[in-house]
C-alpha cells in the first residue's frame, strides 16, 4: 500500500507537468513514424499476468515486397533511436503506473514469449510488479548480460523497500542524462533471451 500510495504522489503531478512536452512528442512521432502514436504490447505483470504496457513509437512499419515488417534495425529511425536513447519512449508508460499495472521502480516487464523459459530464481521478478526503471537498469541496463539481469531483478525483489526506490529513481535521472547502458554489444536492442545458461535446464523447460 505504500509504495503504491509512493507513486500515485510522484507520478499523478508529474504527469499533468510534462502532459504538454508529451503531446509535443506525440506530434513528433505522428509525423516520424505515422499512426498510431503509441506502441502498445502485452507484457507479464504481478504474478505474470498479462497487461498492454503503452510506449512511444520508435519505428516505422515499413514492409518489404511481399507485405512482411521489415527487420527492426531497419525501421528504427533516427528519432526512434533519440527516443530510446534519452528514455522518452518510456513515457506513456506513466499510464500504466497510474492504472496500477506497474511500479515506477521494479524489474522491467518482458515478452510474455519469455515465460515459459524462466528458472525458478528468474521468474521471481514477477513476485512484485514491474517498473518504468529498476535495480537492473541503474546497474548496466542493456549493456549486461540476461544472467545478471535477473540475478539483479532477484536482488531487488529480496531488498525491496520505498528509499531503495527513491536511490533508483534518482540513479535513473542520473543514467539517463548520461545515456548509460542504453545498447547491448552497441547494437540497438538486448538479443532475444533463449533460457538459462544452463542448457539442461533450457532443454527441460520447453519440452
Amino acid at each position: 500500500m505504500a509504495k503504491r500510495f509512493f507513486d500515485l504522489v510522484l507520478t499523478i503531478p508529474g504527469f499533468l507537468l510534462i502532459l504538454p512536452f508529451l503531446l509535443f512528442l506525440s506530434l513528433l512521432v505522428r509525423l516520424f513514424h505515422g499512426s498510431p502514436v503509441l506502441f502498445a504490447q502485452f507484457r507479464p505483470g504481478l504474478n505474470a499476468t498479462p497487461f498492454r504496457m503503452l510506449k512511444f513509437r520508435s519505428m516505422t512499419n515499413a514492409r518489404d515486397a511481399d507485405g512482411n515488417l521489415l527487420p527492426d534495425n531497419e525501421r528504427l529511425t533516427s528519432f526512434g533511436r533519440f527516443l530510446r536513447s534519452t528514455s522518452l519512449d518510456e513515457f506513456p508508460s506513466l499510464l500504466n503506473v497510474l492504472k496500477g499495472d506497474m511500479s515506477l521502480v521494479g524489474p522491467r516487464p518482458l515478452l510474455m514469449e519469455y515465460l515459459p523459459l524462466y528458472s525458478p530464481e528468474q521468474n521471481r521478478r514477477h513476485e512484485v510488479k514491474p517498473g518504468m526503471t529498476g535495480w537492473a537498469q541503474v546497474n548496466g541496463r542493456n549493456a549486461i548480460s540476461w544472467e545478471e539481469k535477473f540475478r539483479l531483478d532477484a536482488w531487488y525483489v529480496n531488498h525491496q523497500s520505498l528509499w531503495l526506490d527513491v536511490q533508483i529513481l534518482a540513479m535513473t535521472v542520473q543514467h539517463v542524462f548520461l545515456r548509460k547502458g542504453i545498447n547491448h554489444n552497441a547494437t540497438e536492442s538486448m538479443p532475444f533471451f533463449t533460457g538459462p545458461v544452463d542448457v539442461d535446464v533450457y532443454k527441460s523447460k520447453i519440452r
